[in-house]
């Protein structure tokens, strides 16, 4: 593995996934691993799970972190090639990734979508020019189009939990009040069509993900029908892939307790932050079959695997 920006990136995703239990496990045990290695983690966007449990997967690795806000802490950068740069941006890509690849062994980027032009959001450009010009590997920690840390922790969190081999899981919409990128959800289907699940994604129509991501799942935009004889219900609100940007008003879609009671006892996940009594009820999110705290801690243990991974092969 050189560069950890989505599964395709991950050659055996069960290896991957038994490294970060076995960090779970002994999460020092590699402590002179990174030695004399420095992170960089550059936020383009706000950040609270992602941003202390990559840094507290780096310490455990022995690793030097540098954090920067851009914007706040540098110069605003500019993507496009080419441009004549007159305006509000101050530095190019170019020269800012191969500075900061100079300064750094290993690169976390985490920016999100516009929610304006989706074929612009789907290139991913941003991503692109850090792995084209800073010369180091590139984590991504939250793109446009992918999340691939917190899916290596929900499926970490999957196999720890599962009561059965091949368990149902279900990726639920829900109402939010804005649009939200889909990048959580691309990135749970494509990390759970990996994996030997029963797997189904319930939404409302006008919903659906990109078929580049949920490949054979099964789609329902009945959820109560989706949710029935669920091992783990996966709640995430998603903007519109279709009619792109758009923010559904479905309210009916928040998960409470008398929809929890038409899954088989699930368990409940969510990658936070969550909108209480919008997204899910109060009583679902305290319930004990909610998994979100256990699920957010895993988070240091996935990230602690990426990292192994990467200074092992680096």
């Amino acid at each position: 593995m050189k560069n950890f920006t989505s599964l395709e990136d991950v050659s055996d995703p069960l290896g991957l996934i038994k490294k970060a239990a076995s960090h779970k496990r002994n999460p020092l045990a590699d402590l002179e691993l990174g030695k004399g290695k420095t992170l960089g983690l550059i936020f383009f966007n706000p950040s609270l799970r992602t941003r202390m449990s990559t840094i507290k997967a780096a310490q455990n690795l022995g690793m030097n972190v540098i954090t920067l806000n851009t914007g706040n802490d540098s110069w605003s950068l500019e993507t496009v090639e080419g441009v004549v740069m007159d305006q509000g941006n101050a530095e190019h890509i170019k020269e800012a990734a191969a500075v900061m690849g100079s300064y750094c062994d290993f690169l976390g980027i985490r920016s999100f979508p516009s929610l304006e032009d989706r074929d612009t959001d789907y290139q991913e450009t941003l991503l692109k020019s850090f792995k084209k010009y800073a010369n180091k590997p590139v984590i991504s920690l939250e793109s446009a189009t992918l999340h691939p840390l917190q899916s290596l922790t929900d499926v970490l969190t999957i196999e720890d939990r599962k009561r059965k081999e091949r368990p149902k899981v279900v990726l639920t919409w829900a109402p939010h009040i804005k649009a939200l990128p889909q990048a959580v959800g691309n990135s749970f289907a494509q990390w759970i069509n990996a994996m030997p699940y029963d797997f189904t994604i319930a939404n409302p129509e006008g919903f659906d993900l990109s078929t580049e991501y949920t490949k054979n799942a099964k789609v329902m935009h009945d959820q109560n029908e989706a949710l029935k004889g669920a091992d783990f219900i996966y709640v995430k609100n998603w903007s519109s892939y279709e009619n792109y940007g758009k923010v559904g008003k479905f309210h009916d879609w928040m998960i409470d307790q008398n929809k929890m009671k038409l899954t088989n006892q699930a368990y409940l996940m969510h990658c936070l932050p969550v909108r209480r009594n919008v997204v899910i009820s109060d009583d679902t999110l305290d319930n004990e079959q909610s998994l979100v705290i256990e699920q957010a801690g895993n988070r240091v243990y996935a990230a602690q695997a990426v990292l192994s991974t990467l200074l092992e092969n680096n």
